[in-house]
């Protein structure tokens, strides 16, 4: 198996193509990268700016420069010893185009009479397809025909063989599809869907047929040797995830596999997949959560009951879930409820909707994972009492027939229902302190100790020493050095709280959630551009679903959240704030990067962060690096320079580069994990750790509570015997902290000439 010492993630794109990503190999390589790992290469929409949209997975994405071009990719990165990792997405496919997805287009035509009829997961039972394009319905009149397509405006569709002549109203009745108001869609949808977006159709690739078709390409470049590893976007989507994997495992042997799979707080992989790991959400929650003081809580609770935020966090889920079920999810949670039997359909719809708002997890794999199940079933009693009847026979269908289409298609959805009710609307509601609030996160629960991140360490190395780590993706809520600056306040709570206080006096936003994380962000950001932050606002207002939406817009609202940015960006109170909180920000950038290069796991680098980058939620985080800058910096290191800490990120650099050659040239003193534990003074300041015998890894914690306590005294880290180099600056090292931490607050240490 090829497993990479590392990965670094880059967003292929229209305006960065297999050439562009060519060009940086040689950049990627010299700073010490085991493999170029490349978000989704299958043809996509048209202008898709990210590629989890495809609609034709039998090629390279022309836009991208096409087969001849991955080829040329593909060679000069095994040219330059690196590894590829492509991102497969097996979920969905995109119809928002329908003539560009040829499979969906032929459905379209011939109804259930096309070969690929049997590809997209539709309820052929409930008539004619729904595609909710349409203004409203009564836009239908707006329906032209020309040649054999059907016309709204610039979106066609094609026209079944023989159904050509009428009005265009009368063509459209004939067809095996009909085109509706796009507010029906959340309701009446009869094809499954990914999340609440109607443009991606989900796939069936729990058929043989299906999988062979939408994985041959991609499966032909791992037997080739161009792919060397597979990251699967979204697995629990899938109807049958560990039979998925199992047959990914069986056509790639040798390929390093890891899953998109969000796992709650002591959640475990699923032991049957045959999987090297998770996609490294468990591991930022903890590398983060070791960074925040837990003491600051109750002032951050406070804070927030006194500006009206809710601090209940488990009510605030379960309502931002309900309205998932209730109005978004609709047409899916009727699906199933339809699967249940001998249930009144309205109490079948409740008991369904009620079992998956109280999930404690995304979803359960029966016949395991029944713990869950059997949690989410007693959760929704406690909720809805009345509903006892109902949901008795949920449970006893779907222990019965744990492969059933009833408990299949719930543990499909129920995953949906959490991240939409959770990620994408409780996280912007639950504002209390925000740096918690990330995939995979558990906002409840402020911050973690030392002792239990070496617990959960050891574990990984134990159980998956190969699984992905990673403190920024695509799909975080906001970059690793953002969230590194934000967990500083955890430390000054009442001086924040405070500042909040006159800045709000002077500019609040008048929505109690939504002021809180803005004056949050603003901080953790700054100096942020206008445009950025009033964007990330926008989008924050409308995932809240508070007071507008995407779909209910209160334009009033949204002008003056619009109109904030501009009034609070050069507040020179905001500023003198930041100034207090950079360098104790800086300085945790550098702690949680070393731990996450040097941990269990294979690190991942997403693109641009091996400097400082203050980026929030996409599309903010796929912004274009700047690899000439980069470049220029790590030209310098090579040379020998050891950069001060400051603005530039040149030191973060630095350690990135150290700790990755380390890892790429001497990849067994990355074996084993054992605590190292600090003695004296400020020890609790201190998170170390051995690997191997001769490399220890040791980095500051809580920085702000160091420096109040008088810095780090006589505190001293028992290494063991002989003699210790620090990496970073290349000298002799004991374990007196004070010296160990005079140039940079972090350290990478090996013994003797290892």
């Amino acid at each position: 198996m090829t497993v990479p010492e590392s990965t670094y993630r880059v967003q292929l794109r229209p305006e960065f193509t297999f050439a562009d990503a060519a060009g940086i190999a040689g950049y990627l390589r010299d700073l010490g990268i085991g493999a170029l790992y490349a978000s989704p290469v299958l043809d996509a929409a048209p202008g898709s700016t990210h590629g989890y949209d495809v609609v034709d997975p039998t090629r390279a994405r022309p836009a991208l420069g096409g087969e001849g071009a991955r080829q040329e990719l593909s060679a000069l990165l095994k040219e330059l010893g690196l590894g590829l990792v492509v991102d497969i997405v097996p979920n969905h496919m995109s119809v928002e185009v329908p003539k560009a997805n040829r499979w969906w287009w032929d459905v379209l035509k011939h109804g259930r009479d096309s070969e690929y009829a049997s590809y997209f997961d539709i309820d052929w039972e409930r008539g004619p397809l729904l595609l909710p394009v349409l203004g409203d319905d009564d836009a239908v009149a707006e329906l032209t025909v020309e040649g054999d397509e059907l016309v709204y405006y610039d979106h066609r569709f094609p026209l079944a063989p023989g159904t050509e002549s009428g009005t265009p109203q009368e063509v459209h009745e004939r067809q095996h599809y009909r085109l509706i108001g796009w507010r029906r869609g959340n309701a009446e949808l009869t094809y499954r869907r990914f999340f609440d977006i109607t443009n991606l159709a989900a796939v069936r690739v729990e058929d043989p047929k299906v999988f062979a078709a939408t994985h041959g390409e991609v499966l032909r470049w791992v037997a080739d040797g161009d792919v060397t590893g597979l990251r699967v976007d979204h697995p629990d989507g899938l109807a049958d995830p560990g039979g998925y994997f199992r047959r990914l495992r069986a056509n790639a042997p040798n390929a390093w596999i890891v899953a998109e799979k969000i796992l709650h707080p002591g959640e475990p992989l699923p032991q049957s997949w045959p999987v090297d790991g998770t996609t490294g959400y468990d591991a930022l929650r903890e590398i983060a959560g070791v960074f925040v003081d837990p003491a600051g809580e109750p002032d951050f609770t406070a804070l927030a009951n006194e500006l009206g935020v809710k601090t209940g966090y488990h009510r605030v889920e379960a309502e931002a879930r309900r309205l998932v079920t209730d109005r978004i999810l609709v047409a899916e949670v009727r699906r199933i409820a339809a699967l249940l039997r001998d249930v009144d359909p309205e109490a079948a719809r409740a008991a369904v909707a009620e079992t998956m708002i109280a999930f404690p997890v995304y979803r359960s794999y029966l016949p395991e994972g029944a713990a869950h199940w059997a949690v989410a079933i007693e959760g929704a009693r406690q909720a809805r009492p009345d509903l006892a009847e109902a949901l008795a026979a949920l449970d006893a269908q779907v222990r019965a027939e744990p492969d059933g289409e009833l408990a299949t298609r719930l543990q499909q959805t129920s995953g949906m229902v959490v991240a939409k009710g959770t990620e994408d609307t409780t996280f912007y509601r639950y504002t209390r302190f925000a740096a918690l609030n990330e995939v995979g996160g558990n906002p409840d629960r402020f911050g973690l100790d030392v002792e239990e991140f070496h617990r959960l360490a050891a574990e990984r190395e134990a159980g998956y020493p190969a699984a992905m780590t990673t403190l920024t993706t695509h799909d975080t809520k906001r970059s690793e050095d953002t969230r590194a600056r934000m967990a500083v306040l955890a430390e000054l709570p009442g001086e924040f709280a405070d500042a909040v206080r006159r800045w709000s006096a002077r500019h609040g936003i008048d929505e109690p959630s939504l002021n809180l994380l803005a004056w949050q962000t603003l901080v953790s950001t700054w100096p942020i551009e206008p445009a950025r932050l009033r964007d990330y606002l926008d989008k924050a207002a409308k995932e809240a679903k508070l007071r507008t939406s995407w779909t209910d817009h209160d334009e009033a609202f949204e002008a003056a959240v619009a109109a904030w940015p501009d009034a609070v960006v050069n507040d020179p109170d905001v500023a003198g704030f930041v100034a207090r909180i950079e360098r104790p920000g800086w300085s945790n950038s550098l702690g949680q990067k070393l731990v996450q290069l040097t941990a269990p796991g294979v690190p991942d680098v997403y693109q641009g962060t091996e400097l400082w980058d203050f980026s929030l939620v996409d599309p903010d985080n796929r912004r274009p690096v700047d690899y000439a800058a980069r470049r220029e910096i790590l030209a310098r290191v090579l040379d020998g320079e050891l950069p001060e800490i400051d603005a530039s990120g040149a030191a973060k650099l630095l350690v990135v580069h150290k700790a990755l050659k380390l890892r790429q040239e001497h990849p067994a003193l990355f074996r084993g994990y054992r605590p190292l534990r600090a003695e004296g003074p400020a020890a609790a300041h201190c998170l170390a750790y051995t690997r191997s015998a001769d490399l220890a890894v040791a980095v500051t914690r809580l920085p702000v509570g160091l420096e109040a306590g008088g810095g780090w005294r006589d505190t001293v880290l028992p290494l063991p015997d002989g003699v210790w180099t620090d990496v970073l600056t290349g000298r002799e090292v004991t374990g007196d902290l004070a010296a160990l931490f005079d140039r940079y607050p972090v350290a990478l240490l090996v013994r003797g000439d290892a």
